[in-house]
């Protein structure tokens, strides 16, 4: 599981590249081109891992029966009166509640937000992040995680803190995203990773869900792509070198100019800047950008191998109570109880 890191790499990857490679090629964390361009990319050592037993994820059972809806939890830091509130208007109508780690906005440990969830009523689905941990760290986060009960873990290499955010903080990356897989695998528990179907190179990332699915592996969460018809193709390309672990892809949820451009700024994503407009253009920015996540949800779950969609963004400037309301009214309608 060791291999090398990839000489060059800010994140010290060995199974890269991170999903944050901008579309001149420039490394998400520095100006030079990203390292794991030049070359095929490294493959995941040994066999594939055997057929994990039938699932105890209650996403991955529901989406065995038809589509899933995992939702951003999107709070306030450090607030669990913000938890209990957010979770009250998406667990009723989502089957998971993805918390976020962001290079700029730290909350509770995952274990601690995840028991939070849980006992708010919702399903937790946790990302943990290389960034800010080192091994021995990771292994006691996965262990607290398994220990609560959490439905499933998002493993990935993490963004790097742009200049000025928490300067005085060193950024670890100990492991990479497909490293971590495996550990979590070794826990375990139900295992997701990410992939950026847009982001360079775009033509060997599909190799990269394979083998991140023999590192342990068993649902991909999709970064956001231009087209339901670039997912598609992005999701058959992964068929093709040999991924058979299901699909849940990114919907972008706003409803106003700053929950739209933060998600179009985030490097490694990248959404329909003419439905973008549409939205922001219209007479009731609120009420297009619902109905605008629901129709890429609706023709993402068209897409033979998505068993799900990801509610992904803050989807309100107004607060995270307001963001929540917001995804919950695109969740209604995918599930046609609005």
């Amino acid at each position: 599981m060791e291999g090398t890191v990839r000489p060059g790499c800010p994140k010290r990857m060995v199974f890269g590249p991170c999903g944050g490679v901008r579309d001149d090629e420039r490394c998400e964390v520095a100006e030079h081109r990203c390292v794991f361009l030049d070359g095929p990319l490294p493959e995941w050592p040994g066999d594939a891992r055997p057929e994990p037993p039938a699932t105890t994820s209650v996403l991955l059972a529901a989406a065995a029966q038809g589509p899933v809806v995992l939702a951003d939890l999107s709070v306030v830091p450090f607030d669990r009166g913000s938890v209990r509130r957010v979770v009250a208007e998406l667990a009723p109508v989502a089957d998971g509640l993805l918390a976020g780690e962001h290079a700029g906005r730290p909350d509770f440990p995952p274990a601690l937000l995840a028991a939070e969830v849980r006992a708010a009523g919702g399903t937790p689905w946790t990302t943990l992040a290389c960034r800010d941990r080192n091994r021995v760290v990771l292994e006691q986060e996965l262990a607290g995680l398994a220990a609560v009960g959490v439905d499933g873990v998002l493993c990935v290499t993490g963004d790097a803190r742009g200049p000025g955010v928490r300067a005085g903080a060193s950024q670890v990356f100990d492991l990479d995203g497909t490293r971590l897989a495996a550990l979590a695998a070794d826990t375990g528990l139900t295992v997701a990773v990410p992939e950026s179907p847009e982001a360079p190179p775009t033509e060997l990332r599909p190799a990269r869900v394979a083998g991140k699915q023999r590192a342990g592996a068993q649902l991909c969460v999709l970064n956001h792509g231009r087209s339901p018809a670039r997912v598609a193709a992005f999701v058959a390309a992964s068929r093709a070198a040999g991924a058979t672990l299901p699909f849940v892809a990114g919907v972008a949820v706003y409803t106003d100019e700053r929950s739209a451009r933060v998600l179009q700024r985030f490097p490694g994503l990248h959404l329909d800047d003419v439905v973008v407009e549409r939205v922001l253009a219209a007479p009731d920015p609120r009420a297009a950008g619902i109905a605008a996540a629901v129709a890429e949800a609706r023709a993402l779950l068209a897409v033979p191998g998505v068993v799900g969609v990801n509610l992904s963004g803050m989807g309100s400037a107004a607060g995270e109570d307001d963001g929540a309301r917001v995804k919950a009214a695109v969740a209604h309608e995918l599930r046609g109880t609005a």
